[in-house]
């Protein structure tokens, strides 16, 4: 038998609190109904005793200390499941929002989900195929990994993560799925990645989940763990091989902050919560394989650094939590190199053991290393130009940096609608390390430097690439 209570003691932004209510508990559900007969849904945020915080997720407009009746669920927020939510819109909240009806239900799962028991843990290996070069071939994505990418402000991101969820694909055939998130964005925003997920073809194989900025706060904080149950039950229970890409964690972390504020918490760093490492951690290490099913979640989580301070306590934290990350470069960006990678800060922690023969090839790891190694000796050639001049460099140096100039234009900059398989990715990274001298080459084995390096090629087809550019250009100044 459930109680209703009958009024309420205070009414504070999106918080009502209620008095002397027993057996409340922490994140349940509650159902308030207003005066005009209507009810909205909220959730216990707070306990003092007998003494209850209830977060309003309609907002509290309308209501009123008198007459509002209010009723505790007995049980926290649930997200109804089946598969038919693939191909389907959901709000922040996981209500269906794309005019197809509601879901029918197989069942309903907690969005605080199920933690994964350390022991049934499988270790990450094989890898998701992006078809974007740069992540590719030097910062493998691995099933079972969370692997966030590091953004700024005007940068390309929101192009970035159409593109992953447009190309993403697993090489053996088996069952994928996308999970796609995005919290406190714009209308038109919004519009862009559903119409551009629908033109690509790949919506039957998506799960959307949909925070406008005009949204509650509490719906943001939800979007999430919402994206996040529905990859656990098509990971878990549908043995499927799912992609989480959630984008932008800063706003979510920015609501967290103001609803902390609102419940009168003592403020961290920055104004952020004292929590905001474990609750990070809530939501990137539902990442994961179990020994009990033959799915995965991977996660892509997307974060906007404020003032490209990668010290501030998102990125920072973020850091610590997850496997690597993914930078993205305002100066590349400038320079039309589109995506712009910035591949000397980026780093895949698992990459190792989910590359290499019987995974992507055999030369992986070496053409990888070598082409890490080359691009950081150009920043050093670069520096010692802007000293001594370009003139006055060796032949060597040189040659570096038209090695540099070429793996930036054809390497890094793909564009946002290219798909290279990670064969392709391969062939052009040792055309483009077979434009420097052989000896220079030293992260590679003799055996393989012998297969793959091909110095005529890589001077034929780059030379091509370029009298085409310059044909192009002489054609466009002749047409005027």
């Amino acid at each position: 038998m459930s109680l209703q209570y009958k009024g309420l003691n205070e009414i504070n932004g999106s918080l009502v609190v209620l008095d002397h209510v027993k057996d409340a508990s922490y994140d349940e559900m509650v159902e308030i109904q207003v005066n005009d007969g209507t009810t909205r849904l909220g959730r216990v945020v707070q306990l003092e005793g007998e003494k209850v915080v209830v977060q309003v997720f309609e907002g509290t407009n309308g209501l009123s200390l008198a007459n509002t009746k209010t009723r505790l669920l007995g049980r926290p927020m649930e997200l109804p499941v089946s598969k038919e939510i693939l191909g389907r819109v959901f709000s922040g909240a996981g209500k269906p929002i794309d005019g197809l009806g509601d879901i029918y239900a197989e069942k309903s799962m907690d969005i605080n989900g199920q933690p994964l028991n350390p022991v049934s843990r499988v270790y990450p290996r094989n890898y998701i195929n992006t078809g974007i070069s740069s992540i590719d071939c030097l910062t493998t994505l691995i099933r079972g990994q969370k692997l966030p990418i590091f953004s700024g402000s005007g940068l390309p991101h929101n192009q970035l993560a159409v593109q992953i969820v447009k190309q993403a694909k697993v090489n053996d055939g088996s069952p994928f799925a996308v999970v796609f998130a995005a919290m406190g964005v714009t209308n038109d925003v919004a519009e862009y990645f559903r119409r551009s997920f629908e033109e690509a073809g790949v919506m039957e194989r998506v799960v959307m989940f949909l925070n406008l900025s005009n949204d509650p706060i509490i719906e943001r904080t939800l979007t999430p763990r919402c994206a996040l149950t529905a990859a656990e039950y098509l990971a878990f229970e549908c043995d499927m091989h799912v992609l989480v890409v959630y984008t932008d964690v800063t706003s979510y972390c920015e609501a967290l902050r103001e609803f902390s504020s609102s419940k009168g918490e003592i403020p961290g760093r920055k104004g952020y919560p004292g929590y905001l490492y474990s609750d990070l951690a809530s939501l990137y290490e539902r990442a994961g394989i179990s020994k009990y099913a033959k799915g995965s979640v991977t996660q892509i989580p997307i974060l906007t650094m404020p003032n490209n301070d990668i010290t501030h306590p998102v990125p920072d934290l973020t850091g610590y939590i997850t496997e690597g990350q993914i930078t993205l470069d305002a100066q590349l960006n400038s320079m039309g190199i589109q995506p712009p990678v910035s591949v000397l800060p980026s780093l895949s922690r698992l990459m190792k053991d989910g590359i290499g023969e019987g995974y992507t090839r055999a030369d992986h790891q070496d053409v990888a290393n070598q082409l890490f190694a080359c691009y950081a000796h150009v920043q050093d050639v670069k520096s010692l130009t802007s000293v001594i001049g370009e003139d006055e460099l060796s032949e060597t140096d040189k040659k570096y940096m038209e090695f540099g100039r070429l793996f930036e234009e054809h390497f890094l900059n793909q564009g946002f609608d290219t798909n290279r398989s990670i064969e392709e990715t391969l062939d052009l990274g040792w055309t483009l390390l077979s434009v420097l001298p052989k000896n220079e080459l030293d992260r590679v084995d003799n055996a393989v430097l012998d297969k793959f390096y091909d110095h005529d090629k890589a001077v034929e087809q780059f030379n091509l690439v370029e009298d085409t550019i310059i044909k192009e250009l002489q054609q466009a100044v002749n047409n005027g």
